[in-house]
């Protein structure tokens, strides 16, 4: 059972720049494929990125598209997301989910179903 805890939210200007950070416990990170999803409110919660297990692959929402990304640090058990030229529509929960993939896959995932572990969300608040 993975534990995973977000941290990194904060206040931001538009134009600024912020990176959330994902540690995941329980078992080695390189067993893990990630990704980063969002809600703002009233709104469904959204995908953002993914990257599979070893870092060689990783998907982006087109509305974060060459403005965001998503890297892992096996060895500090952790997840991150750079975030850069940031837009009042960034503002949002911030959520980071894990799973282990089936084994010799380049396996991302997109879709909330996909991802069994769940964070409990960083806020990210970018005023204009």
């Amino acid at each position: 059972q993975a534990q995973i805890v977000e941290s990194g939210g904060r206040f931001v200007q538009a134009g600024g720049s912020l990176r959330l950070s994902c540690a995941v416990s329980a078992r080695p990170l390189s067993d893990y494929a990630a990704g980063w999803f969002r809600q703002a409110p009233g709104k469904a919660r959204e995908f953002v990125a993914s990257i599979n297990r070893n870092g060689t692959r990783t998907v982006y929402a087109d509305s974060v598209k060459g403005r965001f990304t998503v890297s892992r640090d096996d060895a500090k058990n952790t997840i991150y997301l750079q975030m850069t030229s940031l837009k009042p529509e960034d503002t949002a929960i911030y959520y980071c989910a894990a799973n282990v993939p089936p084994s010799g896959t380049n396996w991302v995932g997109v879709t909330e179903r996909q991802y069994h572990y769940w964070g409990q969300g960083t806020q990210v608040t970018v005023s204009s």
